[in-house]
């Protein structure tokens, strides 16, 4: 009893550290990323006692990486502020390369999930980690159509929480799927404001 009241307190945590990250994301808020990194190192926790071992090793993947959006959106303004970074859209041949590299993680997590795991769901765990790895770095990068990506993932992830009755992450997924589209909108919005005052330079 008193394991299953840590597990749960340990998630809802994480959840809500999650819907803060998302929040301070849409807003492109630099904070984003320390928050982002203290949601993931609870989440791996979370995902091991559930086996969602791709899922888990993602977490870690965040950690990193949240440390490196940390440090390229702190640059890019020189203040704390993303301001003086500038949001991007994706262009044909980085499209290309992207998919190519999600299409080989997928094969090569799945691969090792299914020999030396029990995972219970080794493709629909690698299939959302895959794409997690590629939009996080999109993200960093401050990509635009990152968002989409999102939107499949978190959709995905959020029917896999629930089939494993992680009904906290379930309702995280379920606002990170809708705030995703929000979240593309937002900046879309922005990105047309940033050509404005582009084209007045």
């Amino acid at each position: 009893m008193l394991a299953w009241i840590i597990a749960n307190y340990v998630e809802l945590i994480g959840a809500t550290l999650g819907l803060l990250f998302l929040y301070l994301e849409i807003k492109e808020n630099v904070w984003l990323w320390p928050v982002g990194l203290l949601s993931s190192a609870f989440y791996v926790a979370i995902f091991f006692s559930a086996k969602f071992y791709a899922d888990m090793g993602l977490q870690l993947y965040y950690v990193l990486i949240s440390i490196y959006g940390w440090y390229r959106w702190w640059r890019g303004s020189g203040e704390g502020e993303p301001d003086n970074l500038p949001i991007v859209r994706l262009n044909g041949r980085l499209a290309v390369a992207l998919s190519l590299i999600a299409t080989l993680l997928f094969f090569g997590i799945a691969e090792i999930l299914k020999r030396y795991t029990d995972s219970p769901v080794p493709y629909w765990d690698s299939f959302t980690t895959s794409l997690g790895i590629v939009a996080t770095w999109m993200l960093a990068k401050k990509i635009i159509d990152m968002w989409w990506i999102w939107v499949i993932a978190n959709f995905v992830s959020l029917c896999l929480y629930y089939w494993k009755g992680l009904y906290p992450s379930v309702v995280l997924f379920f606002f990170y799927t809708v705030m995703s589209v929000v979240g593309y909108y937002s900046w879309r919005k922005r990105l047309a404001e940033q050509q404005v005052a582009y084209d007045r330079i």
